[in-house]
């Protein structure tokens, strides 16, 4: 009998907060969550010599953070040092660094994921960004070791989010973006056959709208929404389904005009 009304209250509660979680997130999808202050917060920002990286140090640095830029191009990284110190940042540290070598993040400033966490935890203080991809999502074709880091960094993201979670470390929040294409030169040649719902991406814009998402503490973020749509669909259409949708959409040639950089020796 104990039992029995263990389990009807625990259902209750399950209930009751499933009711609160739907009922909040459909009022912050008709008023937007109020966007939170960086102005002073230190940001890290890695590849950012260049495209994306360089936009997202700039949107930070006009809302008064602390900037941190980590790039293996020494000179693009200067570049955006002083871009920021013109755009009003008054603190800002650049440093070169080859993020794909433990050996280099160490020496740089003994700061990864799993050197970051131990602080944030004790703090319970910190926001964690993982630029993943739409590729992070679905397969591409022509397109598989992308995808496979891709889908990987979203996998690290989630797992790590859900860490915190069990711990209750309420004030570390975690964003995971995926965007389609962006023009920034690493997709050069791409191309899409509907513009109007997979357009390719401005960067400027991806950049604003990527700050936006995590001053509002988005747990999950996609450019242009009509993947979310497309997500859901993948989740309970049959295969062949899905695959004629790619097919219609000609998503499975996007890569074929596909112009590799020349890596700079």
């Amino acid at each position: 009998m104990s039992f029995n009304l263990q389990s009807s209250k625990k259902l209750f509660i399950f209930l009751g907060k499933s009711l609160f979680t739907l009922l909040e997130a459909m009022i912050f999808a008709l008023l937007p969550k109020q966007q939170k202050n960086v102005a002073g917060e230190i940001v890290l920002i890695t590849g950012s010599g260049s495209g994306l990286g360089r936009l997202l140090a700039l949107q930070f640095a006009r809302r008064g953070s602390v900037l941190v830029l980590w790039d293996v191009n020494k000179e693009g990284n200067e570049e955006t040092c002083k871009m920021a110190q013109e755009a009003g940042v008054t603190r800002v540290h650049a440093y070169t660094c080859d993020c794909s070598q433990k050996e280099e993040v160490y020496r740089v400033a003994d700061q990864t994921y799993k050197a970051f966490l131990p602080a944030m935890i004790a703090n319970d203080h910190g926001h964690l960004v993982c630029i993943s991809s739409s590729a992070g999502l679905v397969g591409v074709n022509g397109l598989a070791d992308y995808c496979a880091s891709k889908f990987a960094a979203f996998g690290l993201a989630e797992s790590v989010f859900v860490e915190t979670f069990v711990q209750n470390q309420k004030g570390i929040k975690t964003t995971i973006v995926c965007p389609f294409f962006i023009k920034t030169g690493m997709f050069e040649g791409c191309t899409t056959a509907c513009p109007s719902l997979l357009p390719i991406l401005e960067p400027e814009y991806a950049a604003e709208k990527i700050v936006e998402a995590i001053l509002q503490e988005k747990m999950y973020f996609y450019m242009p929404k009509f993947l979310y749509f497309m997500m859901f669909l993948k989740s309970f259409l049959p295969l062949k389904t899905v695959l004629l949708i790619g097919d219609y959409l000609d998503i499975f040639h996007a890569m074929d005009g596909f112009l590799e950089r020349k890596k700079k020796l």
